[in-house]
């Protein structure tokens, strides 16, 4: 199933200050759960450990036979999927909610958001994907400059303060 992915916004670290490129609206259909069965997820260290500390034992939940690369460079492995459901093994069958939430992967929290940093610019796309009902919905909420720092200013913040952190090792 192809996706396009459309630039949305650009944010510069230094400033914060949020470009938008094209207007769009987006609101996470509750329940839906269908980016959970049609996606493969990603897994960062940093998401594995969080898993783990849940008291999941990474054996349950990381699929070794799946892996991630941007170019040559390994970026980490896939979630499994159930086997019997082919839906995230986090995904609870019944009420369609994920059973950590709290803790769960960035690429989860993010999607439909694909960040890109490029130097002191953060590059904010959104995937257009047919199966997400939850993009351009009729009741979603404008991506504004607002909407992105609300929902995502933490994982800016930590981006411009690794951009920060660069400056200094020069």
């Amino acid at each position: 199933m192809a996706s396009d992915k459309r630039l949305v916004a650009t944010v510069n670290l230094r400033t914060l200050e949020v470009t938008i490129h094209s207007s769009v609206r987006f609101k996470c259909v509750e329940n839906c759960g269908r980016c959970c069965r049609e996606l493969e997820i990603p897994l960062r260290d940093e998401d594995i450990e969080r898993i783990e500390d849940l008291g999941y034992n990474a054996w349950e939940f990381v699929d070794y036979e799946k892996s991630f690369y941007r170019g040559d460079k390994f970026l980490g492995y896939a979630i499994k999927k159930n086997p019997v459901t082919d839906e995230c093994v986090f995904l609870d069958p019944e009420t369609k909610r994920c059973r950590i939430y709290r803790e769960r992967p960035l690429a989860c929290r993010l999607y439909p958001f694909v960040f890109v940093k490029h130097g002191e610019t953060m590059e904010v796309y959104i995937r257009m994907d047919p199966f997400c009902p939850g993009v351009n919905h009729p009741d979603g909420e404008e991506v504004t400059g607002e909407f992105l720092l609300r929902e995502y200013g933490d994982i800016i913040r930590e981006y411009q303060s690794k951009l920060g952190n660069v400056q200094k090792k020069r």
